[in-house]
């Protein structure tokens, strides 16, 4: 059994969340082990009782459908009973639904979802939530720190076994027939496909959308299964969202959704099997969130194409706000803008990430596709499309990301230097731009496109993106950037051509 150190335990430390190896493999030791998740899940619970002033507090806890999933509940229920806590265990359940467990019907204190998102099997992780929201990145890294010396308490909790999932579901069933307002079968004339990828998401085909009238003959994958044998539960990911649209294709289905893991993330699918996914997702949320609010402010990460900002801003009417790549980032600044009297009404990462301030800045994948529906509903009725309303959209002709590893474990100050260089280099390059409202790295505005080099957050890696309106651009910047970049020895260009 490996040794727990401090050190050890704020490596598992994964921006606002917690994530580390469950699942032991040929190569991969476990660092989520009992006594780790036990150590952890008290921490939180004195963390939460000093943060509020409260001695006697409720936590759901709910999960995804990866294979540690029960292992880990068992451990984090045992570390909450410990410390005294009314224990309400959700199980399967989506990683919004344990947010909606504060503010909806038992009013927890706060809420886990164990979870890894889109992740590999044999990861998984702890997600915390409190009235305030997901937790900061600083309030992770003081629980980590507190839970290195904490005992398991001798106090005894309760634990209450709760489906919230069902009034989560009829939460959004609700939703939707209100807004609609056609009855109780507002989706009855729609055939509506959903891919679940085998994660947590086919309660939103079976317990969402069919009790509302809607033909969910054609999804797929819906059956949980922690393996995930048919594709990574990612709608990033190229294979799922092929999958997705096939799967519309083939069923002949009006509409297709698809989910991550634990759905906080989605992405869609047109009637004739065309992706709306990453700027088409952003533009048709935009759609959405700027209804009602003529002028409000858009917040999204840094990767979005020009033609996005030109739809939400000349199309819609709306501002754009490029922010950092992160969904709490956008999120936060999204806040930040509404409580200094800027209305911003949707945060949203080109990831499928969506936030909308109407409901909590949550991003609740499922409450976006909710969103979806109904406009989707609503222009059925009137014989429209959902393709009609971002048609307007201009997608670029090329879009190219090269990752570019760093050869160094101390690699922060070696990437910033990089990011320092080149902005000197284009800002005396003919043609090349540096963009002024740029939150990371550096952005370079050229005929017909850009290009964006950045530092991961958390990884040895510049990941850097390329876009351009005409064909064959994209690999001349590639050359010339290589060319420039093979100057730092640090650098791994093995990913450009």
């Amino acid at each position: 059994m490996q040794m727990i150190t401090k050190d050890s335990l704020l490596k598992l430390k994964s921006g606002t969340d917690i994530r580390g190896v469950a699942v032991k493999t040929e190569t991969e030791e476990i660092e989520l082990t009992n006594e780790v998740v036990e150590k952890i899940c008290a921490a939180f619970a004195k963390w939460v009782k000093t943060k509020y002033n409260k001695e006697k507090i409720k936590i759901a806890v709910g999960h995804d459908s990866r294979i540690s999933a029960s292992r880990i509940k068992e451990s984090a229920i045992k570390a909450f009973v410990s410390e005294g806590v009314a224990v309400y265990d959700c199980g399967l359940a989506s990683t919004p639904s344990m947010f909606m467990s504060i503010v909806m019907d038992i009013k927890v204190d706060a809420s886990l979802e164990i979870t890894a998102s889109h992740h590999p099997y044999q990861r998984n992780g702890l997600k915390f939530f409190t009235v305030d929201g997901g937790l900061e990145g600083s309030d992770v890294k003081e629980i980590l720190e507190l839970a290195y010396d904490i005992e398991l308490g001798q106090k005894n909790g309760n634990v209450i076994e709760y489906n919230f999932m069902d009034i989560y579901c009829e939460h959004l069933r609700n939703t939707i027939i209100k807004e609609v307002g056609l009855g109780e079968k507002p989706l009855d004339s729609l055939k509506i496909a959903v891919d679940a990828g085998n994660g947590v998401g086919g309660f939103y085909a079976k317990n969402v959308l069919e009790p509302l009238g809607a033909d969910v003959s054609g999804s797929r994958f819906l059956d949980p299964d922690g393996m995930f044998p048919n594709h990574i539960p990612n709608p990033e990911n190229k294979q799922a969202i092929e999958s997705a649209c096939e799967m519309v294709v083939k069923s002949n289905a009006d509409f297709g959704l698809i989910f991550d893991t634990d759905v906080d993330r989605m992405g869609c699918a047109s009637k004739t099997g065309e992706e709306i996914n990453r700027n088409r997702l952003v533009a048709l949320a935009s759609v959405i969130a700027l209804e009602g609010n003529e002028g409000g402010t858009v917040v999204t990460d840094s990767l979005t194409s020009d033609g996005l900002r030109l739809f939400i801003e000349k199309h819609l009417g709306g501002k754009q706000l490029r922010f950092k790549r992160g969904y709490k980032n956008v999120i936060d600044k999204s806040i930040e803008l509404n409580n200094n009297g800027i209305n911003s009404p949707l945060a949203i990462e080109t990831s499928g990430h969506a936030a909308l301030k109407e409901n909590y800045f949550l991003d609740d994948g499922a409450y976006l596709a909710t969103k979806i529906v109904i406009l989707l509903a609503k222009l059925n009725n009137d014989g429209k499309e959902i393709d009609d309303l971002i048609s307007s959209l201009k997608d670029p002709a090329e879009s190219v990301e090269i990752r570019v590893p760093i050869k160094l474990d101390d690699f922060k100050e070696y990437g910033e230097n990089v990011i320092e260089e080149l902005t000197k280099y284009a800002e005396s390059h003919d043609g090349w731009e540096v963009e002024k409202e740029n939150y990371e790295g550096v952005r370079i505005n050229l005929n017909g496109g850009w290009f964006l080099l950045r530092l991961s957050v958390h990884d040895p890696i510049l990941p850097l993106n390329i876009e351009n309106d005409n064909e064959g651009v994209c690999d001349k910047i590639a050359a010339e950037l290589k060319q420039f970049l093979s100057r730092f020895d640090k650098l791994d260009l093995c990913n450009f051509n």
